[in-house]
């Protein structure tokens, strides 16, 4: 199976749930990361229930505190 994950072509043997590719890609700190498929953002808690197909586009986003500086 042909997926991009962030960009980046990727084979793997079978489809997988985002779950088990979050994994795979060894991200850390998995709870901070939110993952878009196909330009869709997945709610957490269907992790385990979507799977990845042949051709999908996975992005995982990483959302980053900041602040201002001052003059």
């Amino acid at each position: 199976m042909n997926i991009k994950v962030n960009g980046e072509a990727r084979t793997f043997e079978s489809e997988l749930n985002v779950t088990e590719l979050l994994k795979n890609e060894a991200i850390e700190m998995p709870e901070m990361v939110s993952v878009e498929v196909n330009g869709e953002i997945i709610d957490r808690e269907d992790f385990d229930t979507t799977v990845v197909r042949e051709n999908d586009e996975v992005e995982f986003l990483y959302f980053m505190g900041g602040g201002a500086f001052g003059i």
